[in-house]
């Protein structure tokens, strides 16, 4: 059993814990993933490693309540316990020899995206970040982002707070003035690492996404995480929970990626409603 040692509420849909699992934490990189379970009867979801605590020997994660499961975890509270907690499943995002780097977040994904900025800050790397909301209700981590970026561009698009537009906006004026960067790192939505994608292009620099497909297992074995890659005019498939999650952005087919995610979106929605209704009574 994993015990949740805190438990915060981000905002109105996000919380974040921290859960006592020594093992993960020990070997847990930024860009790598864990596999969860409420409870025994529960069913298995992928979260991203939002941050850890070796000699604590705990895993942070952050998550956005959108579903029947976590809808169910964030019905527990610190002391409470988790039934499964698998990981750090797979690769860690590639920072070695990384001098300049551009890191877009969007939404729930600034909580994958910080541990990545935290270690390229701490390893001496200039950091420009970037991250993205809806509306000022929404946003999550600015303060943990400022302390591991020399430069911050917070977005919002109804322009409650920051600057009005999508993370686009600022990511285009740099590349206007010149600017260049060894990578950019996008994560979020798949719409918006499409566009930064898009956006990128032109400039020639690496463009690294983190996909976050449907999964099942989280070894390989059940082929749901799969993504088609386009490599030298050949479409090739990949599975994003051993291969990834971090993919080459030019390569990734982000429109079957959006349609495969869309594909449960009715019987999540009745899922969660049916849990929500559980609570009520």
């Amino acid at each position: 059993m994993y015990k949740i040692v805190s438990k915060k509420e981000l905002n109105p849909t996000v919380t974040k814990m921290e859960i006592e699992a020594p093992f993960v934490a020990a070997k847990a990189e930024p860009g790598q993933f864990i596999i969860l379970r409420v409870d025994e009867e529960g069913e298995r979801i992928p979260l991203t490693v939002a941050g850890y605590d070796r000699e604590k020997g705990t895993v942070t994660i952050i998550f956005q309540i959108v579903g029947a499961t976590t809808e169910k975890l964030n019905h527990l509270n610190e002391g409470d316990s988790l039934h499964d907690f698998v990981g750090p499943l797979g690769v860690a995002t590639h920072t070695e020899g990384l001098k300049k780097v551009c890191i877009v977040g969007g939404g729930v994904g600034c909580a994958i995206a910080l541990p990545i900025a935290q270690k390229l800050h701490a390893a001496g790397c200039d950091v420009t970040s970037v991250i993205g909301f809806r509306s000022k209700d929404l946003l999550i981590l600015e303060d943990e982002f400022r302390a591991a970026s020399n430069r911050l561009f917070v977005m919002t698009d109804d322009g409650s707070y920051g600057r009005e537009g999508n993370v686009c906006v600022p990511l285009n004026e740099m590349f206007g003035e010149g600017e260049k960067f060894d990578e950019v790192i996008a994560i979020g939505p798949l719409v918006m690492m499409k566009f930064v994608v898009a956006a990128t292009k032109p400039t020639g620099i690496p463009c690294t996404v983190s996909m976050n497909p449907i999964m099942i297992d989280g070894t390989g074995m059940c082929g749901g995480c799969r993504l088609t890659l386009n490599q030298d005019g050949k479409k090739v498939t990949k599975f994003a929970c051993v291969d990834g999650p971090d993919f080459n952005g030019y390569e990734v087919d982000f429109d079957e990626a959006m349609s495969r995610g869309a594909m449960y979106h009715d019987f999540e929605r009745h899922a969660y409603e049916e849990t929500c209704n559980l609570f009520k009574k």
